[in-house]
């Protein structure tokens, strides 16, 4: 069973920066689509961006553009995700996704980032 192993959450002050990693714990075939989803505490999952396995297209929630970067090292089965300036509505459980291109979803376990003075 493939797992995918975030790390990187935390508690962080509004306008400083964090990054999130997840790798997968073995390799998945045919990876489309890996990227970042959070659930926040209102219990809304959101997307939050996404990048094709490619690198070609990368998609962004409009909440968390020009803030947030997502990157991705298909050598080492790993997406990333740089947070900047971050906002106290940022805060919220961040869970990263992998799509194969048949349509499987993998999830991370989900890692906590709070944003708080």
């Amino acid at each position: 069973q493939v797992q995918l192993v975030e790390s990187g959450g935390g508690l962080v002050q509004p306008g400083g920066s964090l990054r999130l990693s997840c790798t997968a714990s073995r390799n998945i075939l045919r990876i489309m689509t890996m990227g970042w989803y959070r659930r926040t505490p209102g219990n809304q999952r959101e997307f939050v961006a996404s990048t094709t396995r490619g690198g070609g297209t990368l998609n962004y929630a409009d909440s968390v553009k020009g803030r947030f970067v997502v990157s991705r090292d298909n050598a080492m089965l790993s997406v990333s995700l740089q947070m900047t300036n971050v906002k106290p509505e940022d805060t919220a459980t961040y869970y990263c996704w992998f799509q194969t291109f048949d349509g499987t979803d993998y999830w991370g376990q989900g890692t906590q980032v709070t944003v708080s003075s």
